[in-house]
């Protein structure tokens, strides 16, 4: 079996049949010529199908080793896509712990549609506050368990094995969001969860140019019912973001790479400063499932959670700051900084983002790929106004 990055510069690569192009052709069409009535042809309507964006999701499945793969416009439309398998009357259990996009869809949306939902600490998978552990959450009626992990931004784990292992045996369909670790440091399948689904507008699209997300899974049922749901509602990417993405995974292991070595020198620095109040990076020992994190995870990844203690400090840290830029998202090739209370977390209630430990002084770092030493100074900068 080829390695990740053969993988991801060949998986659905060939050169093109007609004029040997190396790299996919943008197939800009609608829709495709049929030459006689009534014939059965694979290229119907751009909605249903393009050879662009089949590269992309055979090369996307080839990646997270499943055997199907699915592009949406975004990853909140793949997460939704992933959710079409439920119905009015089931009941769901969701990580407590999750981003906001996330947490608005389930407590907005499918409530609406009789669908019911209960949130849990998925991390450990032991003790669930307030209902003791994971099984007393299942229900008759429970069809699915969804869960983010690392979660975004706490940087709690789920134990996918044990997560895996619990719902087969209760006949429980699993969706694990990877989206902080891309399939180059995890893979959930391989620990027997039934679909990933990626925001690959993040880390997989890397350079904060296209937004798309990805549904990948092993199971013909879910397959069937997912194409189904994307030609339906149709939230597909365009040919050309589906070229982007080829185009971006094929460095997707070296960036990796440099953004957990990175994110690794970060956190330690910041652990090591008084001034700073805790630092959240499952690559710490002081992390409580650092172990965990050696067991499921290929590297860290480059996601940095610091509580400063309050708004004011956190307002100062990051207005100092000259590399890291205050924005929305994470997972490009330059560094951000996120305020998850005011930012990517401001639809969820308050008294939830205060259980969850998002307070006012929780910053979010995004640790890109620049040079370490200027990185380093940028930190300084912070930390020295605070």
């Amino acid at each position: 079996m080829p390695g990740f990055s053969t993988t991801a510069i060949h998986a659905g690569q060939e050169p093109e049949a007609r004029t040997g192009a190396v790299t996919v052709p943008i197939f800009q069409t609608t829709t495709y010529a049929q030459h006689t009535l009534g014939e059965h042809v694979k290229y119907d309507y751009g909605r249903t199908i393009n050879p662009t964006r089949e590269a992309w999701e055979t090369n996307i499945a080839a990646l997270e080793n499943g055997k199907f793969g699915f592009a949406f416009a975004s990853g909140m439309s793949a997460i939704a896509a992933a959710l079409s398998i439920i119905k009015s009357s089931d009941h769901v259990i969701a990580g407590s712990d999750m981003y906001g996009g996330t947490y608005r869809y389930f407590s907005k949306i499918l409530s609406n549609f009789g669908i019911e939902v209960s949130y849990v600490n998925m991390s450990p998978m032991g003790p669930i506050s307030p209902m003791g552990h994971m099984g007393s959450a299942i229900k008759k009626n429970t069809r699915l368990i969804y869960a983010e992990t690392p979660t975004n931004p706490m940087m709690n784990l789920t134990d996918l094995a044990e997560l895996g292992k619990l719902a087969r045996e209760r006949g429980i369909l699993t969706v694990v969001d990877n989206t902080f670790m891309s399939p180059y440091l995890q893979n959930p399948l391989d620990f027997g969860i039934d679909a990933v689904v990626h925001s690959t507008t993040k880390y997989i699209g890397g350079h904060s140019d296209v937004i798309g997300g990805a549904l990948v899974t092993s199971s013909s049922e879910i397959a069937e019912q997912t194409k189904f749901y994307q030609n339906a509602y149709g939230a597909i990417p365009s040919p050309f973001d589906c070229w982007l993405m080829l185009r971006s995974v094929k460095t997707l292991a070296l960036r990796m790479r440099a953004h957990c070595e990175n994110a690794q020198i970060i956190a330690e620095r910041l652990a090591s400063d008084d001034r700073v109040k805790k630092v959240y990076y499952p690559g710490l020992t002081s992390h409580p499932q650092h172990e965990l994190a050696i067991k499921q995870m290929k590297g860290f990844g480059g996601m940095v959670s610091v509580e400063l203690g309050s708004l004011e400090r956190a307002k100062k840290f990051t207005s100092a700051l000259r590399y890291f830029t205050l924005g929305e998202s994470l997972g490009g090739v330059e560094s951000l900084v996120c305020h998850p209370l005011t930012m990517t977390h401001a639809s969820v209630p308050e008294e939830r983002r205060l259980e969850l430990g998002i307070t006012e002084g929780l910053v979010r770092l995004s640790v890109g790929i620049e040079d370490i030493g200027d990185l380093l100074e940028d930190v300084e900068r912070g930390l020295s106004v605070i």
